[in-house]
């Protein structure tokens, strides 16, 4: 009785290992997580729209992306807690190679997340980020 629990336990134990193995056999890191999105307007003026330009970059090269292809955009303020809360967000062109500009309507003050999601020439999955900026 005893050498069939053993081996019963044995085999239990190597179907786990096997599992395991398989599971992660194969696996990249995400493409998401090779992108770094970051903002030069970490802080802007909440008296008007404002304008938040936003650099994404290959982070194995710590090259810029240029020519992105940004389709989804979303502004809320979600860092406090209040993701419901909502505004605008217009794309406004590329004042350089490298930077991709957006106006924002915040209607109040606080910090707000700006998420993007960008098609990236040679990645076959779309590349998701965010910043934060600061509303004063």
């Amino acid at each position: 009785m005893l050498s069939i629990q053993k081996v019963a336990r044995s085999a239990a134990i190597t179907l786990i290992a096997l599992l395991t193995i398989s599971a992660f056999a194969g696996c990249s890191p995400s493409t998401s997580t090779r992108y770094a999105f970051s903002t030069t307007t970490p802080e802007v003026s909440g008296n008007a729209t404002a304008l938040v330009d936003v650099r994404i970059v290959h982070q194995p090269s710590g090259k810029v992306v240029e020519n992105a292809v940004i389709f989804e955009t979303r502004l809320d303020m979600s860092p406090d807690s209040m993701e419901g809360m909502t505004a605008p967000v217009t794309p406004e062109g590329s004042p350089e190679p490298g930077v991709y500009r957006f106006a924002i309507a915040p209607t109040m003050a606080g910090r707000w997340e700006l998420k993007l999601s960008a098609k990236i020439q040679g990645e076959p999955d779309t590349v998701t980020g965010s910043v934060i900026v600061t509303v004063r």
